[in-house]
């Protein structure tokens, strides 16, 4: 793998990019503070742009310029504005496997913004950074998300009883992959 660090992409209605100082008070209100979004994820809404500045956006901060380190904030041109995130969760050097996760807010799902991201992540990970694999998960109580995964291309590989765990408790696990081979073969 040839590490790059999160690289601006530009999409046909996206601009992907590393996080900015000020978006903190756009990440908290788009969707860091909605139950909604946090739902089926392993955090808790922020309760104040402040709790969120001091805490994870700190720490995004600090992250972003390794070059082993990919996170983007889903900026959506029309607005000109994060209204989601999507990076790699986990990374396993050794199999040159990508784990992403992502999260949008309420006010844009069902809208085909997250499958335009992730499709655009999946190309930039596989074409510029050489990744082997992608995988991503999601509660077995929240089929939209695999629904994106399926967009992108990923393929089913089983559901894990009681294997994670989010902010409703202990959860199946719904786990979905792409190898390179297969992007390649489309």
């Amino acid at each position: 793998m040839k590490h790059l660090g999160t690289r601006t992409i530009e999409t046909t209605h996206l601009i992907l990019r590393k996080t900015l100082d000020p978006d903190y008070e756009s990440m908290f209100y788009n969707w860091a503070n909605d139950a909604r979004v946090t739902k089926f994820l392993t955090w808790q809404p922020y309760e104040s742009p402040e709790q969120l500045r001091d805490t994870y956006h700190k720490y995004l901060l600090e992250c972003q310029e390794k070059d082993d380190y990919y996170d983007w904030k889903i900026v959506l041109k029309e607005i000109g504005e994060p209204i989601g995130s999507i990076g790699i969760m986990r990374l396993r050097e050794d199999i040159e496997e990508a784990e992403i996760g992502y999260c949008i807010g309420y006010k844009w799902w069902h809208k085909g913004i997250m499958t335009e991201a992730f499709s655009a992540v999946i190309k930039f990970l596989f074409e510029q950074v050489g990744v082997n694999r992608i995988t991503a998960t999601h509660d077995k109580n929240n089929p939209h998300s695999g629904d994106v995964m399926k967009k992108c291309g990923l393929q089913y590989e089983g559901t894990h009883r009681q294997a994670g765990k989010n902010t409703r408790g202990i959860c199946d696990v719904v786990s979905y992959a792409i190898l390179k081979e297969d992007y390649f073969n489309q």
